[in-house]
């Protein structure tokens, strides 16, 4: 068999608004507004400052400073970054404004009008019964905070985002344990939870298993369920690189995005700026969902053309042969109807793989957001092991995180599922045990919330209210929340939905380039990074320190039983305690005397020996999956209704952070706005459906009206609607194993009037 030419995905007739390419000049633009802005001088000081990006994992900053990576390599930020650090740079809101606004007039903000208010400067409390937000004084906050966290530990929680420090994290889980609670819900669960305990599962390591330096000796790489020009733009210099050099890039992804096709990367100004770089070599569209058949389908062809490292299977591996038999017996009709690839196309990417030397398997929350999330992960890894492409130089599984301290939040025991040798070393510390009750991951938090089972919530950054599915549930289960308090820099709509029963407290902290101390983060790659402590621009501002807050609290609570709370103030002191309990981190003692950042030990495979019982990886066979969708009928509607039933994937938009929006459209897909369908042209003909008219989606949850209809480069049978807008029509099936939802296969009826 030999690949076919496809330079282009077999879906991809784009609209009319749809750009030849990701990046460009169009990024030059932005850079050169931004910076003649009046906050431009702002800016580029904090660009230069030494601290880790505000945006995604992918790593920059630290102790190399402004534009260099944990490489030493320059040119290493993006137009995501610069959105993330102008949005902080904004004035504050002025503490009238919310004196003067009802709570009721704030919940009517998108989440880029919230944002767009500016940054918060002064604590404040919204009480029962009340219709505003109102100032209120530190002595009252930890009043009200200390007597919130008196309650019964099993009713109280914590919620948190990557957006903080390892510091913080560390003493997030310290405290929360040392009180006797085990729930600490963290925004890893509703995205790369599936690969944490999907790759533990396997290999005995739950991160990437490859460092940028070993990426840049890969010859190929398989990305799928990744929108990286969008969201990591950084990663598509080092794809860019190994076109250069001669290697291949598979795209797996129901939507052909034209930056995975083409990318103009400023970083190459000649070469590739304004003529774009191919990205992919070839391109697969499957069914959203059916990734476990695809990859089944390529081990397929991997066996029928003798590209299977048996020796490294039988030597480095257990649990093969169910696999391989799995892969041997499914029939290609099976497969083909299974994922909607052809055989040829399968068999194409199969042998680019099997060809390759070192490979790279890498994916995002295309892959996690999904009911069968950890068996995505598991069929990944057994692809990669099947062709000898783990514990070696240049090759492994790439999970790619969106938040750029996600990973470090996990690392500090931010999770319910507390790796053993860190609850010993914490118990030594704290001389107790840990042996505490099943915390609540993120979903479960919100369904005993629901219940009526948590009384206290503390939320370190994030939108726990927006990022949910469902969010009428989320509001009835917060709304049920005693007190809640909400650490954050920003407004944005969980504030003013995510209200609690009796007192919800916002209480305004420093970003990472203010922070009065310094701090560290993790990248997706395993590498820790120092943050220098910084200034804010804020006048007459009443900011504190996530650290300050955490260990004041806690002093509050437990005076210096079982440690000197106050004294985790000093956050060299922190990490002296986290090289002490935390495995791999040992060398963070030393970076406060000059001591060089580092990639974390035990993680980046270079030799095939896992850290199982066994020593061996443990392949999973996957069951493949049931993507049937349901009839018309489920969703209420008519009999010969105009419309029809996709699997909608919820997305971010090409200018959007997680839950912060900084732009309402998004020119890439051409979608004007965000109250849009896109729907392949197929499918809307299949519907007696226009382009630009305005239909009914509705999921099983609720309904958005007045959705605007854009044809795009959509696989048949599914559509893309904007997150976390559009969560608010269904209920996401969730993998039981993670807790993680599946918002990439949404089941709605698209309805347009006769």
């Amino acid at each position: 068999m030999s690949p076919t030419p496809q330079p282009k995905p077999p879906h991809s007739q784009t609209n009319a608004d749809t750009p030849d390419q990701g990046g460009g000049l169009s990024v030059v633009q932005y850079w050169a507004e931004q910076t003649l802005a009046p906050a431009g001088p702002q800016l580029w000081q904090t660009l230069m400052h030494k601290s880790a990006c505000l945006s995604c994992a992918w790593g920059t900053g630290g102790q190399k400073g402004g534009f260099r990576n944990e490489l030493d390599e320059s040119m290493q930020r993006c137009m995501k970054s610069v959105e993330s650090i102008m949005a902080e740079l904004m004035p504050a809101v002025p503490p009238q404004f919310f004196e003067t606004h009802s709570v009721a007039e704030l919940q009517q903000l998108s989440s880029m009008a919230a944002d767009r208010l500016g940054r918060l400067s002064v604590p404040m409390i919204r009480r029962a019964g009340r219709s505003h937000y109102e100032r209120i004084s530190w002595d009252e906050v930890y009043a009200i905070a200390t007597a919130a966290f008196q309650k019964p530990s099993e009713r109280i929680a914590s919620y948190s985002s990557g957006r903080s420090s390892n510091e913080a994290a560390f003493l997030l889980q310290l405290l929360l344990r040392t009180l006797g609670s085990n729930n600490l819900a963290d925004c890893s669960n509703l995205c790369h939870a599936p690969s944490t305990v999907g790759l533990k599962e396997v290999l005995g390591t739950s991160t990437s298993t490859v460092s940028l330096e070993g990426l840049k000796q890969a010859d190929c790489v398989v990305l799928m369920g990744s929108n990286a020009p969008y969201n990591h733009p950084r990663l598509m210099n080092e794809l860019i690189k190994l076109r250069d050099r001669g290697g291949s890039v598979i795209v797996i992804n129901p939507i052909m995005e034209v930056g995975l096709v083409k990318f103009g990367s400023p970083a190459f100004p000649l070469k590739s700026l304004i003529p774009g770089s191919d990205i992919s070599s070839h391109y697969l569209q499957p069914i959203p969902g059916s990734d476990v058949t695809l990859l089944t389908g390529i081990q397929k062809a991997l066996l029928e053309c003798n590209q299977v490292d048996w020796d490294f299977l039988k030597a480095h591996t257990e649990g093969w042969e169910a696999v391989v038999e799995q892969a041997r017996s499914t029939s290609w009709e099976a497969i083909a109807q299974g994922c909607g690839v052809s055989q040829p196309e399968i068999e194409a990417a199969a042998e680019i793989i099997g060809n390759a030397k070192r490979v790279v398997f890498a994916w995002a929350m295309g892959i996690t957001h999904h009911a069968n999330s950890v068996d995505n992960v598991w069929n990944i890894v057994n692809t990669a092991l099947m062709t000898g492409n783990l514990g070696k130089p240049g090759a492994g599984v790439m999970p790619i995180r969106g938040h750029s301290n996600v990973q470090g939040f996990g690392s500090m025991g931010v999770t319910v599922k507390l790796k053993q040798e860190i609850q010993q070393a914490l118990e030594k510390l704290l001389g107790r045990s840990l042996n505490l009750p099943p915390g609540y991951h993120t979903r479960d938090l919100i369904d005993a919330a629901e219940a009526g089972q948590v009384d206290t919530l503390l939320a370190l950054g994030g939108n726990l209210y927006g990022a949910n599915p469902d969010t009428a549930q989320a509001k009835r289960a917060l709304g049920n929340i005693d007190t809640i308090i909400y650490l954050a820099t920003k407004p944005n709509p969980g504030h003013f939905h995510g209200l609690a029963k009796t007192n919800t407290i916002v209480i305004p902290v420093f970003n990472r380039f203010e922070n009065p101390h310094k701090t560290t983060v993790e990248s997706g790659n395993n590498f820790v990074r120092m943050n220098d402590p910084g200034q804010t621009h804020l006048k007459q501002a009443d900011l504190i320190a996530e650290i300050t807050f955490l260990t004041e609290l806690a002093h509050r609570l437990l005076g210096d039983d079982p440690v000197d709370w106050r004294k985790l103030q000093d956050t060299r002191y922190v990490r002296q305690l986290i090289a002490k309990t935390i495995p791999g981190y040992e060398k963070i003692a030393a970076l406060d005397d000059g001591g060089e950042e580092f990639t974390i030990s035990g993680r980046i495979l270079t030799q095939p020996q896992f850290k199982t019982p066994s020593g061996k990886a443990q392949m999973k066979l996957t069951p493949l999956p049931d993507l049937s969708l349901p009839d018309p009928s489920h969703f209420g509607a008519a009999n010969g209704a105009n419309g029809l039933v996709l699997a909608l994937i919820t997305a971010r938009s090409y200018s959007q952070h997680n839950t912060v929006v900084y732009k309402e459209g998004d020119r890439y897909r051409g979608m004007p706005h965000r109250h849009c369908i896109l729907l392949n042209p197929l499918d809307a003909s299949r519907a007696g459906l226009a382009e630009h008219q305005r239909v009914t989606v509705r999921g099983e949850a609720g309904q958005l009206d007045g959705v605007e209809v854009i044809f795009g480069a959509v696989r048949p049978g599914a559509a893309l609607m904007f997150y976390p807008e559009v969560n608010a029509i269904f209920h996401a099936k969730t993998d039981k194993r993670c807790g993680t939802p599946g918002y990439k296969r949404v089941p709605v009826w698209v309805e347009g009037k006769r």
